[in-house]
């Protein structure tokens, strides 16, 4: 998969260049069960949250990091925050409008956000074999 669809209705160009640049960077390092949740009416904390999986704390730092240079390099910025990068079991980088979370599967399935957010509309994205 190359890019990433819009959300059903558009956001804002920030949030899509960061949700584009972290879904492809989840594609490139091999990320499971990609997801981008669309929050907006739902909290006023941020507009989209990017989930995805590793299944090694090694892959997930790889992604988690990809995420990182990627964004950086597309969009010109760098997360306001990360947290989890040490342990790898589940790393969220914030970038204001959109957060987002890598985990390893366990944690995953034990914290699962989307059943969190389910009433969120939500995009998958195939994974790339």
């Amino acid at each position: 998969m190359t890019g990433a669809a819009p959300l059903e209705a558009p956001q804002d160009p920030f949030t899509e260049s960061v949700v584009e640049a972290a879904v492809e960077a989840c594609d490139e390092k091999l990320g499971r069960d990609t997801v981008v949740l669309d929050l907006r009416g739902l909290t006023d904390a941020f507009d989209a949250m990017v989930l995805t999986s590793g299944r090694t704390d090694r892959q997930v730092r790889a992604i988690a990091e990809e995420v990182e240079a990627r964004v950086r390099r597309r969009v010109g910025v760098a997360p306001a925050h990360v947290e989890g990068l040490e342990s790898a079991e589940w790393v969220a980088l914030d970038y204001g409008e959109v957060v987002v979370h890598v985990f390893d599967e366990s944690a995953r399935e034990y914290y699962d956000l989307e059943h969190l957010w389910r009433s969120a509309p939500a995009r998958r994205h195939a994974e790339r074999r």
